[in-house]
């Protein structure tokens, strides 16, 4: 599901994440453990499609982020740390909520998460 293979990234001469590579399988979950500033924002940013790599492969459900990036997007999402409105709402709540204020049609939320909950 998730192919990840010497991912490395600079920001200018800093060294953030340093030629990391592994798997995830479908099913899998995984977490990033670490102290500040060891990578895990940026590694998750990166196999997003939010940050470019300075080197090295992401695949995501087979599409290779570098070339099918928006095949890749549709298919993985993510939420930071902090989730940025009210403490108190659940997760289907929140991607139903972000959806709509991006204007997306009510029963293809519904459809899409609906879907998404099989693999959750």
């Amino acid at each position: 599901m998730i192919r990840v293979e010497n991912l490395t990234k600079y920001y200018g001469k800093r060294l953030a994440v340093d030629n990391i590579s592994f798997n995830v399988e479908r099913g899998e979950v995984v977490g990033f453990l670490g102290p500040n500033a060891a990578g895990k924002t940026t590694t998750m940013r990166i196999l997003t499609g939010f940050l470019a790599p300075t080197r090295g492969e992401v695949w995501v459900a087979g599409y290779d982020m570098s070339k099918h990036s928006l095949e890749a997007r549709q298919r993985i999402g993510y939420f930071p740390e902090a989730m940025p409105l009210y403490s108190d709402m659940t997760v289907r709540s929140y991607l139903n909520f972000s959806s709509r204020l991006r204007g997306l049609d009510k029963n293809r939320i519904k459809t899409r998460i609906e879907e998404w909950w099989i693999y959750a």
